[in-house]
């Protein structure tokens, strides 16, 4: 996987357990309503959003399944980018999802802790269905980490860093048109 900074062993209280929980919820919510521009504001200006590609490795070769930060990513994304990705959406021009994909995102697992930085690290597993036109669907699974940030001025999180690390190796869609 990648590297993050140090992690506190202490776990965060229910609250903040709780909190993050309900920001995700709120973030799958805006995703699977199409509420794109909502969306995007969940993000810092700094955000990395990435999804680097997956090898099957030996057990000996296993830190080096999930590509690097220099190897293949599907996704490898500053805020502009997405928010390029999020305009081209929500403009009827994106050929992929006209007309819209049918999503839902499901959650679970969802580990937090805190970061010497004061950010909070949140791994979580995901299952994303993707229903397509009268008869396609995709399933996506696979763990997401995320830093959250406390922005001033703002009520909540923010995302700073989002990597997105797939189950398979090969890509179980066409495309990945709908984000993870």
């Amino acid at each position: 996987m990648t590297t993050t900074p140090a992690v506190s062993m202490s776990p965060v209280d229910q609250a903040t357990q709780h909190e993050v929980e309900q920001f995700l919820y709120t973030e799958a919510e805006l995703l699977d309503d199409h509420r794109y521009t909502e969306w995007i504001e969940l993000f810092t200006d700094d955000v990395h959003y990435w999804l680097p590609t997956r090898m099957t490795r030996s057990m000996r070769e296993r830190d080096a399944e999930v590509s690097g930060p220099d190897g293949a990513a599907f996704f490898d994304d500053d805020k502009n980018f997405l928010a390029g990705r999020v305009r081209r959406l929500t403009s009827g021009q994106s050929w992929s999802e006209e007309p819209p994909s049918r999503t839902r995102r499901l959650l679970t697992n969802i580990r937090v802790t805190e970061l010497e930085t004061g950010e909070l690290r949140v791994r979580s597993n995901f299952h994303v269905l993707r229903s397509r036109l009268e008869r396609h669907q995709d399933s996506f699974f696979g763990e997401r980490t995320d830093i959250l940030r406390r922005t001033a001025g703002t009520p909540g999180f923010r995302i700073a860093r989002r990597t997105i690390v797939l189950d398979t190796t090969t890509l179980p869609a066409p495309s990945i048109s709908v984000f993870l």
